[in-house]
C-alpha cells in the first residue's frame, strides 16, 4: 500500500515534535544513568493523534535521524553510541510505545474518553517503554533488575504529568478533527 503524502507529512512533523519537546534539555536526578525528558510526550502524542502505524512511524524517523548521528535526543545526543548505552531500551520502546497508544486510541474511537485516554496512555508510554527499557538499562550498567525498577520510579510523577497532558491534548484534537485516526490505523 503506498503510502499518502499527507501521512509522510505528518509523521515527519511528530517526529521534529519529539526533537522539539528535548530541546529544553535533561534531568537526571541523583545520578540516574537515564536522563528524565520531555520527548516520551511526543511519543505519546503521535500514537494517540497519527495512529498505530504513523505513530510508529515517527518513532522510527526520530531514532533513524538520531543514529545517523544528529543530536536529536535531549541534551544534545546522537549517534549510534546512545543505542548501547542504558537508555537503548527505553528508545526502543518508543515507537511500540506509540504503536500500542495508536491501536488502543483507535478502538476507542469517534468518542475520545479522557479517563481512557490517560489509561491508554499509561499502558503504552509507561508500562510498554518501561518494559523494554528496565530490563537493558539493568544490563547495560550492570545492576539488578530490582535496583533499577526502584529508581525508575523516580520517572513516575513526570510520566504521569505527560499521560495526562497527552490525553488532554489528544481528546481536543480528536473532538477538533473527528476522523483523524481511521479504522485502517488498527
Amino acid at each position: 500500500m503506498p503510502v499518502k503524502a499527507a501521512d509522510l507529512a505528518r509523521i515527519a512533523v511528530f517526529a521534529a515534535l519529539i526533537a522539539a519537546l528535548g530541546l529544553p534539555g535533561t534531568l537526571t536526578p541523583f545520578g540516574n544513568a537515564v536522563p528524565i525528558t520531555a520527548q516520551t510526550l511526543g511519543v505519546m502524542l503521535a500514537g494517540a493523534l497519527l495512529g498505530a502505524w504513523r505513530g510508529a512511524a515517527a518513532c522510527v524517523v526520530f531514532l533513524i535521524l538520531v543514529a545517523a548521528g544528529l543530536p536529536l535526543l535531549a541534551g544534545g545526543r546522537g549517534g549510534l553510541g546512545v543505542f548501547t548505552g542504558p537508555s537503548a531500551g527505553y528508545l526502543v520502546g518508543w515507537p511500540i510505545g506509540a504503536f500500542v497508544i495508536g491501536l488502543l486510541t483507535a478502538r476507542m474511537l469517534p468518542n475520545y474518553r479522557l479517563w481512557l485516554g490517560i489509561v491508554i496512555n499509561i499502558v503504552g508510554g509507561i508500562l510498554v517503554i518501561y518494559a523494554i527499557g528496565i530490563p537493558v538499562q539493568a544490563a547495560r550498567v550492570g545492576s539488578g533488575l530490582l535496583a533499577v525498577v526502584q529508581s525508575a520510579v523516580q520517572f513516575l510523577p513526570g510520566d504521569m504529568v505527560k499521560v495526562v497532558v497527552a490525553a488532554i491534548v489528544a481528546r481536543q484534537v480528536h473532538r477538533a478533527y473527528p476522523g483523524l485516526v481511521g479504522s485502517g490505523d488498527q
